[in-house]
């Protein structure tokens, strides 16, 4: 049997509807629904149904003309395959522009009364939704779905762990690790399969929450004394996502708050979800922290290659409904290279050049652009294009702010009096890198260290050389440091 979809002519006769082709319409959207984004579905959706039929041709009728070549593009395929779930003799689906169908609900569905939104309760002034008495999650973006995650090499496993972990929350897969640089893509896997696991799960407590949140109702529940409360309320999540936990570091207390409730939903066999920027042994954590962490599913997240940037470019334009010449996109692709989120910003500034100039984006206006949001790139004013840009030393500033943000303390207490190992251990590192990396003499690190003594200075490199012979973890770290200053 040939499957095919075409778009119906204008001299074609109108088929006679019926009641039997609504109902039909009707099963083919709930077979539709859960496969398309929720805002999708009701835009493209909309005052859509079945015209007619002849034979094994089944005609569906849209609103508007903008909607023919939309559905063709993107939802052909699925139509012709749920047709075929309620009627195996279907074997083409044609389009038929009808503006009678346009908010006349006699004639067509109307997906909001069929297919209404599953609501939470929305707290007043917040981006939050209380699922249950006492628990409160995020708002889960409807925008990110596993679905339309662009898949390459850089996030093949992290995907795929996904798409497993939506199929069997609680599973094999349980907890699941993502790690990975700012802006490649976590925050959409985690958001993404939480909306999937809800789709499947429409009654589950699906809590999603960023580690300084948690930390934030933790120390509300100590000053207000209801600790235990807290603790219960975290009992009744079905799947606990958590963003950025490398946040909790140096916060003791949230640790251990954070630890028994991992216990208490792993024991209960509830997924749990977390991201972080980096693996969990490389963590400023409790080790029984990441022991839990390690004891599921770890995958990494890395910067994607020029494909797959490709491929995100391609799908975003067609998302904004913009039509953009493949070679500025493959520009875009060549020279943005850092994050997914750089990507869509690129293009967001060409949609928004577009919509309020009316101008097309070419690879000369996204040059200048790209001019524009990349300071230190290096574009003569005669080429289109951007010289490589060369590997550069980082400062001694963009070091110890590196170290800061690694190890949670403030640059102040870095180069303050303070003794106490947490700020002591940063404070050798930033000696150790500014000596190796940046060849700074003992004299200058002393005086960059509110005028400490050159040899004081001396005494803490050679400390730090010895620990790190002797300490895999501290090494680990440092290395990790170094890949984030870009030395190694």
């Amino acid at each position: 049997m040939t499957s095919s979809v075409s778009s119906l002519s204008a001299q074609e006769p109108t088929l006679k509807q019926d009641g039997v082709l609504q109902d039909m319409w009707l099963k083919m959207l709930n077979i539709l629904e859960p496969k398309v984004q929720r805002s999708q579905f009701v835009t493209w959706f909309k005052d859509t149904t079945i015209l007619g039929r002849d034979g094994g041709k089944l005609v569906v009728g849209l609103p508007l003309p903008m909607s023919l070549h939309w559905h063709m593009e993107h939802y052909c395929g699925m139509t012709l395959t749920a047709a075929q779930e309620c009627d195996k003799t279907i074997e083409q689906i044609v389009y038929k522009v009808d503006g009678g169908l346009k908010d006349n609900n006699a004639r067509s569905v109307d997906i909001l009364v069929h297919f209404p939104e599953v609501k939470k309760r929305k707290l007043p002034g917040k981006q939050e939704v209380k699922l249950a008495e006492g628990v409160v999650s995020k708002i889960l973006n409807p925008r990110y779905s596993l679905d339309n995650f662009i898949v390459g090499g850089s996030n093949r496993l992290a995907h795929a762990a996904c798409q497993a972990v939506a199929n069997q929350p609680g599973g094999k897969y349980n907890p699941l690790f993502l790690y990975g640089g700012v802006g490649l893509g976590k925050t959409h896997l985690l958001q993404g399969t939480g909306n999937a696991i809800f789709r499947q799960m429409p009654k589950a407590a699906i809590v999603y929450t960023t580690s300084e949140d948690f930390t934030n109702q933790v120390v509300e529940a100590i000053r207000s004394q209801k600790m235990e409360k807290l603790r219960y309320r975290y009992r009744k999540v079905d799947v606990l996502i958590i963003d950025d936990v490398q946040f909790l570091a140096n916060k003791e207390r949230t640790q251990e708050e954070f630890f028994h409730t991992f216990n208490a939903l792993y024991e209960d066999h509830k997924q749990i979800i977390i991201s972080a920027d980096r693996p969990p042994q490389e963590l400023q954590l409790e080790d029984r922290l990441i022991s839990r962490f390690e004891r599921g599913m770890i995958a990494d997240i890395s910067a994607p290659d020029y494909e797959t940037r490709l491929a995100i470019l391609v799908e975003k334009a067609q998302e904004y409904e913009i039509f953009i010449d493949m070679q500025v996109l493959q520009f875009v692709a060549e020279h943005t290279t850092r994050s997914v989120r750089e990507l869509e910003g690129i293009l967001m500034q060409a949609v928004a050049l577009y919509e309020l100039e009316q101008r097309m984006p070419t690879i000369k206006s996204i040059a200048e652009i790209m001019r524009k949001l990349n300071k230190d790139t290096n574009l003569e004013d005669e080429d289109v294009g951007f010289e490589k840009q060369k590997k550069r030393q980082p400062t001694f500033q963009e070091v110890i702010e590196c170290v800061s943000r690694y190890y949670s303390v403030s640059v102040t207490d870095m180069i303050g009096p303070s003794r106490v190992r947490e700020i002591l251990v940063p404070r050798q590192i930033t000696m150790l890198l500014g000596k190796k990396h940046l060849r700074m003499s003992y004299v200058n690190l002393g005086e960059a260290f509110s005028g400490r003594d050159h040899t004081t200075v001396m005494n803490a490199f050679n400390k730090i050389e010895e620990k790190l012979q002797n300490d895999s973890r501290l090494l680990r770290e440092v290395h990790a440091i170094e890949r984030e200053l870009g030395v190694v």
